[in-house]
C-alpha cells in the first residue's frame, strides 16, 4: 500500500513537471529537440550567407531551437560539403548551396563528392538574376552599344568574376559567344574583390546583384545595362533584359537552397523543407528580398532535386563544349 502511494506520487510529480515544459521539449520524438547547424560554404555578407541567416532566424523563432549559421569557407566548397556529408543524417546539420556549387560538381571538376549521390535536396529558397553593369567611364550606355563596341574592339574590354568556373564566369562565356565578341576574363578570389575592381575601373564590366549594385548606381560610379533574367525586374522596369537588348534566348539566374546528407529520412527532410518554405515566405523576409529583385521559392525536395539535376546537365555540357577546366 505504501509502495503504491509512493508510485502514484512519483507519477503525478512527473506529469506536473512535464506539463510545465515547453511544447518542443515535451514531445521527445518531435524534431528538432536541440540546436541545428546550417553550414554556409562562403564568407559572411554574400547572398548565400544573407539567405541562410534570414532562414535561420525565422526557424529559431518557429521551432524554439537555435539554428546556428556556420561559415565553412575554402577549397571551393569542398570543406563545407565534406563536413555536411560526414555529419549524422539526423537533420541537425544542413548545408546551403548555390548554383556555383552545382557547377563545381560537373564531372570534369573531379570533386571528392557527388552532389546527386552524397547529399539530397531539401528546398530551393530563392532565385535572383544579375545586372550587367559597367564602370561609368566606358564609352557606351546601353547593352546594344556594349555589344557593338565589344565586336569592334575585340579583347579591349575586361570582365571580372568571383573565379574560374563560377556561375558568372560561365555566364560571360555564353554571353560572349552569343554576342560574337571577345571580352577578357579576369578572375578574383570572391565576388567582393571583383566588384571593387570594376568600380575602381581595373576591369570595365561584369555581373552584379541589385543588392550589391544599388550604392554604386546611385553614386554614378557604375551604370546598369541589362538584367540577365527572362523578365524585367519589377524594381527596375525600364532596364531591358539581355534577351530584349540583343541576345534572344540568353538567361542567367543564381539560386540558393539547402541540402542534407543523403541518408536523412523523408520525415526529417519534409520537416526541414516545410520550415524553410515558411521562413522564406514570412512577410518581413519577402519584403526585404523582393525589394532587391529576388524571387522567393520555398520549393519541395523533389522540385529542388530536379533543379539541381537539370542545372548539372546544362553546365556539364557548357564546360565540355567550351573546353574549360574547373579546378
Amino acid at each position: 500500500m505504501i509502495f503504491d502511494r509512493l508510485r502514484r506520487g512519483v507519477l503525478l510529480a512527473s506529469v506536473l513537471a512535464t506539463s510545465l515544459l515547453p511544447h518542443h521539449v515535451q514531445a521527445k520524438n518531435e524534431f528538432p529537440t536541440r540546436p541545428i547547424r546550417m553550414i554556409v560554404p562562403v564568407s559572411a555578407g554574400g547572398g548565400l550567407d544573407v539567405t541562410a541567416r534570414a532562414i535561420a532566424q525565422k526557424l529559431t523563432q518557429y521551432w524554439g531551437q537555435q539554428v546556428i549559421v556556420d561559415n565553412r569557407t575554402g577549397a571551393s566548397g569542398i570543406i563545407a560539403f565534406d563536413t555536411a556529408i560526414k555529419a549524422a543524417p539526423d537533420g541537425y546539420t544542413l548545408l546551403m548551396i548555390s548554383a556555383d556549387h552545382v557547377i563545381n560538381s560537373v564531372p570534369s571538376a573531379k570533386r571528392p563528392y557527388d552532389i546527386t549521390r552524397d547529399v539530397t535536396a531539401v528546398s530551393q529558397a530563392s532565385a535572383l538574376s544579375y545586372l550587367v553593369y559597367a564602370h561609368s567611364s566606358v564609352p557606351f550606355t546601353t547593352f546594344k552599344d556594349f555589344i557593338a563596341y565589344a565586336r569592334a574592339n575585340p579583347g579591349k574590354l575586361n570582365y571580372g568574376t568571383p573565379g574560374i568556373g563560377s556561375l558568372q564566369h560561365l555566364g560571360w562565356e555564353i554571353l560572349s559567344q552569343m554576342a560574337g565578341a571577345r571580352v577578357n576574363h579576369v578572375p578574383y578570389k570572391g565576388g567582393a574583390p571583383a566588384i571593387v575592381a570594376t568600380i575602381a575601373g581595373d576591369v570595365q564590366i561584369g555581373f552584379i546583384t541589385l543588392t550589391s549594385a544599388r550604392p554604386h548606381l546611385q553614386s554614378g560610379r557604375a551604370r546598369a545595362l541589362a538584367v540577365t533574367s527572362s523578365e524585367r525586374m519589377r524594381t527596375m522596369p525600364d532596364l531591358p533584359t539581355v534577351a530584349e537588348a540583343g541576345l534572344p534566348g540568353f538567361e542567367l539566374n543564381q539560386y540558393y537552397g539547402a541540402v542534407i546528407a543523403a541518408k536523412a529520412s523523408p520525415t526529417i527532410i519534409g520537416k526541414l523543407s516545410g520550415g524553410i518554405a515558411a521562413a522564406i515566405r514570412a512577410p518581413e523576409v519577402t519584403q526585404r528580398f523582393e525589394a532587391d529583385g529576388w524571387r522567393l521559392v520555398g520549393s519541395t525536395p523533389d522540385e529542388f532535386r530536379a533543379v539541381i539535376r537539370n542545372d548539372l546537365e546544362k553546365w556539364t555540357k557548357v564546360v565540355k563544349d567550351s573546353g574549360l577546366v574547373i579546378n
